[in-house]
């Protein structure tokens, strides 16, 4: 089980209403997105890994390792728009530090909204709230198999790399090169064999299209909605005022 699954399953709002968290983690998203000022954003940013971290109590190092990889390619991305390239000579472009830096904590304060509704809630009852809105069963079954498989495929690069260690395949530069090469050769063949055991493993025991999982429906706390609202209203209006 992956770091995010565990976490999502043994946090402590676990057993919060899905609607409580989705409407906290959207209505964050929308105030990043649509307020001008990147200062709104980090101020997103901050009140959201706050939730995540003191309210939902999800350990400090769990989250920097779900975030650290979106991370890389956020700042990797935003880089660019700071610099332009004329031939071979390389400057800051007219106001790229402001773009990279307003680009940057967007799809920072983006990234970690997305983050908290993935640290705590399941994946299974994220695809069940989207059945109760109407999404068809078989793009529910697909969407859960697609996320079983993407673990599926980490582990079984992690243990291949594990393997390749043990048998000093990563002593030299040479060496961890060529066991590098050899386990992008071979994880597809291996994880696609893996699925296909999953696959097998799933007809025997009756399956016919639809992942029986069980689902609790959990009342919604007025009181807590309220909180809600009254924090996100409370956000948009300081995201505003700091233009």
């Amino acid at each position: 089980m992956s770091i995010i699954d565990t976490s999502a399953n043994l946090n402590r709002w676990r057993t919060r209403p899905l609607a409580e968290k989705t409407l906290l983690a959207l209505g964050m998203l929308l105030i990043a997105v649509a307020v001008p000022s990147w200062q709104g954003a980090l101020l997103v940013a901050a009140v959201i890994s706050g939730v995540t971290l003191a309210g939902a109590r999800i350990a400090p190092a769990v989250w920097w390792r779900a975030l650290v990889a979106p991370l890389g390619f956020l700042l990797i991305g935003s880089l660019t728009l700071a610099f332009q390239v004329q031939g071979w000579h390389v400057s800051l472009a007219p106001h790229g530090l402001e773009q990279s830096l307003r680009l940057m904590a967007r799809a920072l304060a983006g990234t970690l909204c997305l983050l908290f509704l993935a640290l705590t809630t399941p994946a299974t009852d994220l695809v069940a709230g989207l059945r109760r809105i109407g999404l068809p069963a078989e793009i529910a079954e697909m969407a859960l198999l697609m996320y079983r498989f993407l673990f599926l495929l980490a582990d079984t690069a992690h243990a291949m790399n594990l393997a390749q260690a043990a048998r000093l395949g990563h002593v030299t530069r040479r060496r961890r090169m060529r066991s590098l090469s050899l386990l992008i050769a071979n994880l597809m063949p291996r994880a696609l064999a893996r699925a296909g055991a999953l696959e097998i493993g799933l007809a025997a025991r009756g399956w016919h299209g639809d992942l029986r999982v069980q689902r609790v429906t959990r009342k919604v706390s007025k009181p807590a909605i309220a909180a809600i609202v009254l924090l996100e209203g409370a956000m948009l209006i300081i995201a505003l005022r700091t233009r």
